[in-house]
This record gives C-alpha cells, structure tokens and sequence, in this order.
C-alpha cells in the first residue's frame, strides 16, 4: 500500500514508536509486524536473527508497498539495519538507545560534577554489544554510565500491555540498581519494548528522567518520508509470525484508532 509505513519489531515493544509516529503521520496507514514466533530476540545468535530479520522485512515489504520501513528495534537495528539499506529500494530507519540525548542533558543540568551518572536500561545483549560501548565512548565520555541488563522487563511489557499488575515484579526489578547509583538522574530506555512501562516507571520513581528515542524516530521518519502523508487513513493494519494471535497489542492499538488485525500471516 503506496503512502503507508512499516514498523517492525519482535514483540509490543515498537508499539511505543508506532505511538510517536501516529503523533506525526495522522493520516497515513501504519502496518505494524511482530516476529512473534521468534520472540524474545535476546535468546537468538546474532547471525541467525540477522538473517531473519533481513528476509521477513523483505517479504513484508514486497507484499504490503510501504513507504518506508521503521526497525522499531535495537537489536533488529543493530544487526539488520544496513543489509536491508543495501537491498530496499525504500528508506528504513533504526533505532539506537538515546545515550547521546541523556548525556547532553546530564551535563546540562549537572554542570560542575566531573563525573555526572546517567543510567542504561537495555537487554543484556544490547549492553553486551560493542556498537553500545562505542555509543557510550562517543557520546558520553564525560560520564559514567550505569549498565542493566534486563530481559525481565521485556515480559513484564508485554505482561503490562496485556492489562497484568507488573508493579511488584517492578520495583523487585528495578530497586536495588537504582538504590545502587542514588546520583542517577537520567536513565536511558534502551530497548523499544521499556518506554510502554514509562507512566508507571514515572510513578514509582518520579525523581528519574527517563529517556528513549521514540520522538526521535518519528523525526527522522517524517523527513524522509517519501509519501505523501495526507493522502492515506487512520488506520494501523496489524501483522504476526506464528499461531498466537496478539490480542495484547491489538487492544493498545485499538486506543490509538481504528485498526485490522484479520490479516494473513507474513510468510517467515
């Protein structure tokens, strides 16, 4: 479908980029796919996911017409990004954690502290990887950065979009790191699957700055977008890999605006 747009990820977790992009494309129909069936990503070798990644996204965009293509996924972004540059004959965007937004602002507002501490919530294979060490090195070598590794709070997103009380399982995840590093005033969300958590994330800790790279995204979305952006719907299409229907995120989509979830399955 010509003036549409493509937004990929394992799970719920580019829902949240879906959110900022909808903010920006009003009228534009989204597709949003999820490799459900190859969900957690965090479990996977590097080159066999790369190699997923690369042939779904080709599938779905032969078939659907988009646009543009959006990795709304930091290891899709880490490990696809470019294999899929080099094949699309149409723009994709990915996703890094906004390391570099959380360091500006560290240092703006804690002018004075030699070493100013910001916090990165990512998977433990995105902290694992070189590419975040040279975002840090590049970005923030003026302070310290406070690394967790979590796929705990990549279930306890979906459990949260699924209507469940994650807040126990929360705070037991959260606390002692936080407790740990009390200097920390910013931390990054560094997986697409964390910012959905941010109202109760915000709740339980007020005096954290939590950061992602959901606005960003929709940013650089919208100026290389080569569609026209009024000539389209509301509508956001949703598409699956494997038998479990996402009734999850069919609900979180239903709150953002009319949507169709009775699609056939993208072919893996």
């Amino acid at each position: 479908m010509k003036n549409s747009i493509l937004i990929f990820d394992s799970g719920v977790g580019g829902l949240s980029i879906l959110r900022e992009v909808r903010e920006r494309f009003p009228h534009t129909h989204l597709h949003y796919l999820m490799d459900t069936e190859w969900f957690p990503y965090g479990t996977r070798e590097d080159e066999a996911l790369s190699q997923r990644i690369v042939s779904l996204c080709d599938s779905a965009v032969i078939q659907l017409e988009p646009s543009l293509l959006i990795l709304a996924c930091n290891t899709a972004s880490t490990l696809a990004l470019q294999p899929l540059r080099d094949i699309l004959n149409i723009p994709v965007v990915g996703v890094v954690p906004a390391i570099k937004v959380a360091a500006e602002q560290c240092h703006k507002n804690e002018e004075g502290d030699l070493q100013p501490q910001i916090g990165l919530l990512a998977t433990p294979a995105t902290v694992r990887r070189p590419y975040t060490e040279q975002l840090i090195r590049d970005f923030a070598p003026h302070c310290t950065v406070n690394c967790l590794g979590s796929s705990r709070l990549v279930e306890l997103s979906e459990e949260f979009i699924s209507g469940r009380n994650v807040i126990p399982a929360l705070q037991q995840e959260l606390s002692g790191w936080l407790a740990a590093h009390p200097q920390m005033q910013h931390v990054v969300l560094g997986c697409t699957h964390f910012p959905l958590l941010t109202p109760l994330l915000s709740e339980l800790w007020p005096q954290i700055h939590w950061i992602d790279s959901g606005k960003a995204v929709a940013q650089q979305a919208q100026r290389i977008f080569s569609g026209n952006p009024a000539e389209g719907d509301s509508t956001t299409s949703l598409w699956w890999t494997g038998t479990q229907r996402p009734d999850g995120a069919a609900e979180y989509l239903r709150r953002l605006g009319p949507i169709h979830t009775s699609n056939p399955l993208i072919p893996a």
